[in-house]
């Protein structure tokens, strides 16, 4: 469960041991350093299917920056009973850090947990441990993305529906559910889970621009991010208060083959996640071009 907010005494002596495995065991020497480590600055929050895996790679090529030990580290809920120790454990140490403002004169560390933007829990763990945090979320068309999913799925043998199929039941199942929508255990465990309850993007961010200050918070098109890559992360870097560095490799990360979508289910969902969208450009007072 992404959703975790109890603490079950019951479950005390199975926190221990999967402490003891994923860090003692799995971690071992990065695990018994992590008090020499340090913690990142800057989160990229989301979303799944935009690009995140690619942008982990991109970021980690700037002289200032070391990547985490990997990606998707969902440390804020999958992971967050491990502790911090093991949440360290996958960041470079200060020894790293002081070499680096040395040579370079500044220096940042990141993670990237592209879950993290739909679970409000999430935001205030950040919130409360890292105030002053940047967010970076690359947003990508809700119906490319979801089409996206569709297609990882089928591929991956998860499902035998097309995506005609699918989408029709996600969209009864969404309006069978609004009433349950006060449930944050609920929204986060099951609601986000439907295939294109996962395009709302206004509904995903409130909770970040309640918590986080608007220059703390950028938001990048994928589609940007994929035909100019560069330019990107220009801005990127001009966020984080880097210096601009021409990254070398922009080979992109878990791409995908896939036939094209149907037009007439194009239309339905263009329609479909309009409302979503006119509030997602009011948020961030930014405009997508997704209305085609």
């Amino acid at each position: 469960m992404k959703y975790n907010n109890r603490i079950d005494n019951n479950k005390s002596i199975k926190k221990i041991y999967q402490k003891i495995l994923y860090g003692l065991i799995k971690r071992n020497y990065y695990y018994l350093s992590s008090p020499f480590r340090v913690l990142p600055e800057c989160f990229v929050i989301g979303v799944v299917r935009s690009g995140t895996t690619s942008l982990y790679h991109y970021l980690g090529q700037h002289p200032c920056i070391v990547s985490s030990a990997y990606d998707e580290l969902g440390y804020f809920d999958d992971n967050y009973h491990l502790g911090i120790n093991w949440y360290k454990s996958l960041f470079p140490t200060k020894s790293t850090k002081n070499k680096i403002i040395k040579k370079h004169g500044k220096f940042l560390t990141y993670d990237v947990t592209p879950f993290y933007i739909y679970n409000p829990l999430v935001a205030r763990r950040i919130s409360e441990s890292f105030p002053k945090a940047k967010i970076i979320s690359n947003l990508r068309n809700p119906i490319d993305r979801v089409y996206s999913n569709y297609i990882i799925m089928l591929q991956d043998g998860d499902t035998t529906s097309t995506f005609e199929e699918m989408i029709h039941t996600a969209m009864d199942e969404l309006e069978k559910n609004k009433s349950r929508l006060n449930d944050e255990a609920y929204i986060v465990d099951t609601y986000y889970e439907n295939i294109l309850a996962r395009g709302f993007y206004a509904n995903q961010l409130e909770i970040w621009f309640k918590k986080f200050q608007k220059e703390q918070l950028l938001m990048i098109p994928s589609e940007e991010l994929a035909q100019k890559p560069d330019q990107v992360l220009r801005k990127i870097f001009e966020f984080l208060n880097l210096p601009y560095f021409k990254i070398k490799d922009f080979t992109k990360q878990n791409k995908r083959e896939y036939p094209p979508m149907k037009d007439e289910t194009r239309k339905l969902l263009i329609e479909f996640y309009k409302p979503h969208n006119e509030k997602l450009y009011s948020l961030v007072n930014q405009h997508f071009d997704w209305d085609k």
